[in-house]
């Protein structure tokens, strides 16, 4: 099938010989699209992923075929939903590699997933003058909760420093660590850097001083393989849109003993095993922690969506993003008076960057009028702003149906909008 989506921006260097991007893009029915009469050019793909057809088709057969609630009718619809909603969680357990199923808990996002885990092992385990420490390139999700748990506790939050480049300072978080060290709580990769931390030695660091850690997955399961046991994490929390799955699903990792010994985060239907007016008994994992009516049909699109990432080989995904990662890199240094923020040597597809004298605003709604689509402001993460010296940035994001191609209309976009400043 020949769309405009890989039609566009036909390759100026061949397509990979085991990954065909314009292949790939013909499985995205949005990329057909065009904005203000130009082919879009979607570059945010770190505040959201597009959907291939796989996933849109997965969802409709479960509303016209399916369409029931899960684990309590006996009737086949109920059953057959059941079993595909299991199913996903069985996927998803494989895609993390988990040792169990029951460590698979379906939550909304990854900012309730962290929630989650503060307000049941967190409120469990921390107490007055313990400390959490947190980075400096945190997700806002990744610090509120944390601030809130420190407020009802009475405990402390230590922030590590990045440097320049905007990478953690290895050295100076591990001097944070000490025996009032409960919890790290750490981004796997920046949404508003790319940076790629060394997951495995903070969490070595952190098991040194028993203290748990919770890891931010968002940006890092599109781009990367993860593998929970392999790094040792506690927790681990990441969000189906971000790797072309619904909005409204999320995951939460956690060891199972973990998860066994904390209090359930809501209460109501599915989460009990027998109810009294006098006595609740709690059902077993991971239905503790999924209170009433779920997200089914998100659910049964994520386990769709890392079908597909599967399918097509996160290794192979990785490949070609770092390739158009590394090719827009050069040309937006080109561009005068462009400054990039974020230049970490270990680093995702994120290119985030400030114009001398533009506001960044200002720069993503000229380069709408081209049919480019970035992000601008702080992006949840207003203290990495600060640290930069930045009120906000422009950032354009990549996913695997990125091109080359797209790089250079970001590029030409960009010389534009220096030209209607000039």
């Amino acid at each position: 099938m020949t769309t405009a989506a890989n039609t566009a921006f036909r390759p100026q260097a061949a397509a990979h010989a085991d990954f065909d991007v314009y292949k790939v893009r013909a499985d995205f029915p949005i990329l057909a699209r065009t904005i203000h009469g130009k082919p879009l050019v979607y570059l945010d793909n770190a505040a959201t992923t597009q959907k291939p057809q796989a996933v849109i088709d997965t969802m409709v057969r479960y509303y016209t075929a399916e369409n029931s609630n899960i684990h309590r009718g006996v009737h086949t619809l109920s059953e057959q939903a059941t079993q595909s909603y299991e199913q996903a969680r069985a996927t998803v357990r494989q895609f993390l590699n988990a040792g169990d199923p029951r460590e698979i808990i379906f939550v909304r996002g990854t900012t309730e997933g962290i929630n989650l885990v503060a307000q049941t092992w967190g409120r469990a385990n921390i107490g007055r003058e313990d400390e959490i420490v947190i980075s400096a390139m945190e997700h806002h999700s990744n610090i509120v909760p944390w601030q809130i748990l420190c407020e009802q506790q009475g405990a402390n939050l230590q922030v590590a420093p990045v440097n320049d480049a905007g990478e953690l300072m290895l050295d100076e978080f591990e001097k944070l660590l000490g025996p009032k060290t409960k919890l790290v709580a750490m981004a796997h990769v920046s949404n508003a850097l790319g940076t790629v931390n060394p997951v495995r030695k903070i969490v070595e660091a952190a098991h040194r001083v028993n203290a748990r850690v919770l890891l931010d997955g968002a940006q890092a399961v599109p781009h990367m393989s993860v593998d929970v046991r392999a790094i040792d994490c506690d927790f681990y929390a990441f969000s189906g849109h971000k790797v072309y799955a619904p909005t409204g699903i999320g995951i939460l990792y956690g060891k199972a003993e973990l998860l066994e010994a904390m209090p359930p985060y809501q209460g109501g239907g599915d989460m009990i095993s027998s109810v009294t007016f006098e006595k609740t008994l709690y059902n077993r994992l991971p239905h503790k922690f999924e209170a009433g009516t779920p997200h089914v049909s998100g659910t049964i699109g994520l386990g769709a969506a890392l079908d597909y990432v599967n399918s097509t080989g996160i290794e192979r995904i990785a490949r070609h993003e770092k390739q158009v990662l590394a090719y827009g890199t050069r040309r937006l240094l080109e561009i005068p008076g462009l400054r990039l923020i974020g230049t970490a040597r270990e680093k995702e597809g994120i290119l985030s960057f400030v114009l001398e004298g533009i506001h960044p605003h200002d720069v993503g709604t000229i380069l709408d009028q081209e049919g480019i689509a970035i992000r601008t402001g702080h992006h949840c993460a207003q203290p990495l702003m600060e640290r930069f010296g930045v009120p906000a940035t422009a950032r354009a994001s990549l996913a695997l149906y990125n091109t080359m191609e797209e790089m250079d209309a970001l590029a030409n976009g960009l010389l534009k909008v220096r030209e209607v400043f000039a």
